[in-house]
């Protein structure tokens, strides 16, 4: 849905659905093509900006396990698709696969919501701990995240976030722009270099 959907469906239509895989936690399928397990609950009534969100539509275990996954998010449209149990599942295996990914891979965060600011500051925290050093870019059309880079200004100033770590997130103002900054991408020199590859 929204703009994941998006892109996701603009990659497959310009590469082939191998170029995409997404990962979505169970309790998110949605569901449209059976009716009987269709929630056509009414969409919230639009913000005072205008704007609406169609809930997720989503689907029992049970309803999940009888249907097929690939009916449900159609390979041809949207690509590879991985259903997993929980988003901490979903976030675990989406930074493995940036991290595969290797030189010029990276997190791209575009405008979001509640959850969009959580995975991108979750990435923000493992690169500073040394979970990874990938980069993490946001950006920043319309100002969208003008608050967020203003508290981490903030944060450095009050002590909260070392000097170190300024640079860990890194903002574009343009799409074009995020090839470059993804290879250009600098690891901070204040990030913590722990070992978390003990058990």
């Amino acid at each position: 849905m929204g703009i994941m959907g998006e892109v996701a469906k603009t990659f497959v239509a310009n590469n082939g659905p191998d170029s995409v895989d997404g990962i979505i936690p169970r309790a998110l399928v949605k569901i449209e093509s059976d009716p009987s397990t269709r929630n056509d609950s009414p969409a919230p009534p639009p913000d005072t900006n205008g704007h609406t969100k169609q809930a997720e539509r989503t689907m029992s275990r049970e309803q999940l396990k009888r249907a097929n996954t690939s009916d449900l998010i159609p390979h041809s449209e949207f690509g590879n698709t991985i259903v997993v149990q929980d988003m901490h599942t979903r976030k675990r295996m989406m930074a493995e696969q940036v991290v595969k990914g290797g030189p010029g891979s990276g997190f791209v965060a575009l405008a979001g919501g509640y959850g969009t600011i959580e995975e991108v500051m979750e990435m923000v925290t493992w690169n500073q701990l040394g979970i990874h050093k990938m980069p993490i870019v946001i950006v920043n059309i319309d100002g969208i995240w003008d608050g967020l880079l203003s508290w981490v200004r903030r944060s450095i100033e009050e002590g909260f976030v070392g000097a170190g770590n300024a640079n860990i997130l890194c903002e574009v103002k343009h799409p074009d722009q995020v090839l470059e900054a993804l290879r250009g991408y600098k690891v901070a020199e204040g990030r913590f270099n722990l070992d978390w590859t003990r058990e």
